[in-house]
């Protein structure tokens, strides 16, 4: 079968599965240009999946990223008889081993969400202000928000009398209602009670954080100014993990701290999960349990709930 035909029955496939598919989608499409749709997936050869691999460098998480599209498509092709064996080099054929995600501790988060520090990361900045850039890094950590979830609120996607977010049309074409803890709600009431200035998009929108136009907040825009906060604040990446800790990693902080919390209230964490991974909004559980085994605070916590247990302790109900 050409490349292009099996890349849009692959594409179709996934997100006939609810999964927006989005970077994916667009990074097999950057292959098939680098290719040529009308080539047949048999005859692509591995010196050309290496030389798209490589692209600008080596080593990147950007090669990653490709990678793993690839070895994705391929075995679908293959399952699917439009290909008969996968050009990937064999150490490619399976997901890398992606670095786990940082979990910042309560000291790097006090030094990211210092007004002092955002303010001098955003020195010549000319769309972002401090208060908008505050609010957002608060949101994703505060209520474990994706990027692209905090950026597409709405000021009427916030009820602040029911301290309720409405999230819409997430990763997985699906809304829910995120409940906002009182430190989070007071601090959506600051942020909308600020004059709104010129914060109304061209189209109407009313964007909850937007530039100082009223345009929605651009990915490259805040990444800029969060690796500047990053640095200014002097977070560091842990052994073994993330050298450069990501905005993302503020979403998994929240679900490694809430977990280890129930922990140290005594709560049935097992009971619990299924109520964090509708709160985050995942597909299903698995997408959750894995933040059962991510630091090593939160093994504590669970290896000391086990030992209340096996010695009869009152509060061993996990």
């Amino acid at each position: 079968m050409k490349l292009g035909d099996a890349i849009d029955h692959y594409v179709a496939w996934r997100q006939a599965h609810g999964a927006k598919f989005t970077t994916t989608r667009n990074l097999l499409r950057q292959f098939m240009h680098h290719v040529g749709p009308e080539t047949d997936c048999d005859e692509i050869s591995r010196a050309q999946v290496l030389a798209f691999l490589i692209g600008q460098g080596r080593g990147t998480r950007h090669r990653d990223n490709k990678a793993y599209a690839l070895a994705g498509f391929w075995r679908f092709a293959i399952s699917r008889d439009y290909a008969s064996s996968s050009p990937l080099p064999v150490r490619e054929r399976r997901p890398p081993l992606l670095a786990p995600p940082h979990i910042y501790c309560r000291t790097q988060l006090q030094r990211l969400f210092d007004p002092r520090n955002i303010e001098i990361a955003l020195v010549g900045a000319k769309q972002l202000d401090l208060n908008t850039f505050r609010t957002l890094l608060l949101l994703l950590y505060g209520a474990g928000l994706r990027f692209s979830e905090a950026t597409g609120l709405l000021r009427d996607d916030v009820d602040l009398k029911a301290s309720v977010l409405t999230i819409r049309d997430t990763k997985f074409h699906k809304s829910r209602l995120v409940p906002a803890g009182l430190p989070l709600a007071t601090m959506l009431a600051n942020h909308l009670s600020q004059p709104p200035g010129q914060r109304f998009a061209p189209d109407g929108a009313a964007y909850l954080l937007s530039n100082r136009d009223g345009t929605r907040l651009a990915s490259s825009t805040v990444q800029t100014a969060f690796d500047r906060l990053r640095r200014t604040a002097d977070v560091q990446g842990s052994a073994g993990g993330r050298s450069a800790p990501r905005m993302h990693d503020l979403r998994h902080s929240f679900a490694v701290h809430r977990l280890t919390d129930w922990y140290r209230e005594g709560a049935d964490v097992q009971r619990l999960l299924p109520v964090l991974s509708t709160y985050l909004g995942h597909s299903d559980l698995e997408g959750t349990k894995i933040y059962l085994t991510m630091t090593p605070g939160l093994l504590n916590q669970a290896s000391m709930r086990f030992a209340r247990f096996v010695h009869g302790g009152e509060n061993a109900r996990a």
